[in-house]
């Protein structure tokens, strides 16, 4: 079935991606454009000519905006059944045109109450009604109209009408789903907010019943197994740096334990400091480093554990250059994937050029600049930035657990030397860049740091001083003169006797055990400095 031709549409629209140019082409197939305020606005400004529909319906639009769609001759128009003699005798009796192409999104909602300093009469004036009402009635009559909710639908849509003039009934099917999808999370997440308004301060960010509307973005070839099915689904409103948004600048579809290992490359390399490289194997650091320049730290990040390194997946923090691309395409180096805020030309031409790189390794940049390259240098560490107070889910077997994201920083003013040796500065640097680096490693976490890179690391072991034992033998005759960081407190002093005996030269802890006394004291006998962080960094 087609739809009457399209010879009027209704554009009353938030987001205006596209939008002009999807106009332009439904005017140069001879579609009325009728229209609303901002919309219209935006498009008489491009230079095309607009019917307001205050002018088609003889009414106003008043009270701010908030009336100006709710009329008969409006949703007549859409919500007519053109083979229902009654209904085109009712048009005819009011002067209700067919409107059979509605192009509506909503107001923008969700990114507004996601602001920390939105206030509630904000929310309230940015819930919808008009925009849902018309989305909801060209999609309850999708056998007659076409509605489309998001500017991706215009290319599908656009070239329909220029062929025919109209739109396949198999079309406005696949547009009516995704709009009833639409106005229902549109309406979930205002009733989501307006619950965790009364939830109070005890629930926190987590309201009483939690419905979480998902786009799939991608099916995957297959999931951690090849017997495993696997997709990739955006979470709506997600702000900052993040994978789902990324551009894949090069190499094979990305699979599922791809997006695993290159989100946990991402969340590090977020807070090294410096030009910072991370190199990931199954979640984990297995080598890390920050340097005064990008080749340097990724020569330093491999040179901490080169064995597991090799099949690894890559993450920086500043602009891959050509230095870095050319570190990287060494013989030796074998990479499934990397994860960079952007990369420059010369950089993409070595790795896109090299035999053993062209088409293979999957390059992702998380960040897209725009304007002078070295003014977006200098503002990427922020942009690389995550989404601060994000809350995140984990599946077990008949629910979910919801926590807010570990990735706040730390207080280290608030850190405590608590033995009687301080710390000298450069052994504080070095403690530092081991406590970032260590509330990444599954627990129970041990890592061993020097020169401001990576050593040796201790992960997922079920004992403490079994982690440090690893983290030792990692590091090798690195070990001497290294830091250690733990990510949770030492139950025993046992961890302690290990670590010096490898040569190790600080420690830095969160505290908080039974036997602190005990640990301290070992230290002490040792001369072996130490700081309490007093927050634990687990990572299951």
């Amino acid at each position: 079935m087609t739809s009457p031709r399209i010879e009027r549409a209704l554009l009353s629209v938030s987001d205006k991606t596209g939008l002009v140019e999807f106009a332009q082409g439904l005017a140069a197939a001879g579609v009325e454009l009728l229209s609303t305020g901002g919309t219209r606005r935006h498009l008489e400004e491009a230079g095309l000519s607009v019917r307001d529909v205050a002018e088609y319906t003889g009414f106003p639009e008043m009270m701010e905006g908030r009336l100006k769609t709710l009329h008969p001759k409006v949703h007549g128009g859409i919500l007519a059944r053109h083979d229902r003699p009654d209904d085109l005798v009712a048009m005819a009796e009011h002067d209700i045109a067919a409107i059979p192409l509605v192009v509506v999104n909503l107001y923008p909602f969700e990114a507004t109450v996601a602001r920390a300093d939105v206030t509630l009469d904000e929310a309230v004036e940015n819930i919808d009604i008009g925009g849902p009402t018309m989305v909801r009635a060209a999609a309850k009559n999708y056998r007659f109209t076409t509605i489309a909710s998001d500017p991706s639908q215009y290319p599908a849509i656009l070239e329909q009408v220029a062929e025919s003039g109209a739109t396949t009934l198999e079309l406005r099917r696949e547009l009516m789903e995704a709009a009833f999808a639409h106005t229902a999370r549109y309406d979930r997440a205002i009733a989501d907010y307006f619950a965790r308004q009364s939830a109070g301060e005890a629930a926190g960010p987590f309201p009483a019943s939690l419905s979480v509307s998902l786009d799939r973005q991608a099916v995957l070839r297959y999931g951690e197994n090849p017997h495993q099915q696997a997709a990739l689904y955006r979470l709506p409103a997600t702000a900052g740096a993040n994978l789902l948004s990324a551009e894949l600048l090069g190499g094979k579809e990305l699979s599922y334990n791809n997006l695993l290992d290159l989100n946990s490359a991402l969340a590090i390399a977020r807070d090294l400091p410096d030009a910072g490289a991370v190199v990931i194997k199954h979640t984990n650091p297995c080598g890390a480093a920050a340097a005064d320049s990008l080749a340097a730290a990724t020569e330093a990040a491999f040179a901490g554990d080169p064995v597991s390194a090799f099949g690894s997946v890559l993450g920086f923090n500043q602009t891959l250059d050509a230095a870095t691309a050319e570190c990287l395409a060494e013989p030796g180096k074998f990479v499934e994937a990397i994860v960079a805020p952007s990369f420059s030309d010369e950089a993409l031409e070595i790795l896109r050029t090299r035999p053993k790189w062209r088409n293979n390794v999957r390059l992702l940049a998380v960040c897209h600049h725009d304007g002078d390259p070295h003014e977006a240098d200098q503002q990427e560490g922020e942009r690389l930035a995550g989404a601060a107070g994000a809350v995140e889910f984990r599946h077990i077997d008949g629910g979910l657990l919801a926590q807010e994201s570990d990735n706040q920083p730390d207080r280290d003013n608030e850190w405590k030397v608590v033995t009687d040796v301080h710390p000298s500065d450069a052994q504080v640097a070095e403690l530092r860049f081991a406590w970032t680096i260590v509330r990444h490693v599954k627990s129970n976490a041990i890592v061993l740091a020097k020169d401001r890179a990576l050593r040796g690391a201790g992960a997922g072991q079920m004992s403490r001083v079994d982690s440090v034992e690893i983290a030792i033998r990692k590091a090798g005759e690195h070990a001497t003169g290294s830091v250690l960081a733990s990510d949770a407190f030492f139950p025993f002093a046992d961890s302690i006797e290990v670590a010096h005996a490898a040569g190790v030269v600080a420690v830095i802890q969160p505290g908080g055990s039974k036997r602190d006394d005990e640990v301290i004291a070992a230290c002490n006998e040792k001369q072996l400095p130490m700081i309490f962080t007093g927050r634990r960094h687990f990572k299951h």
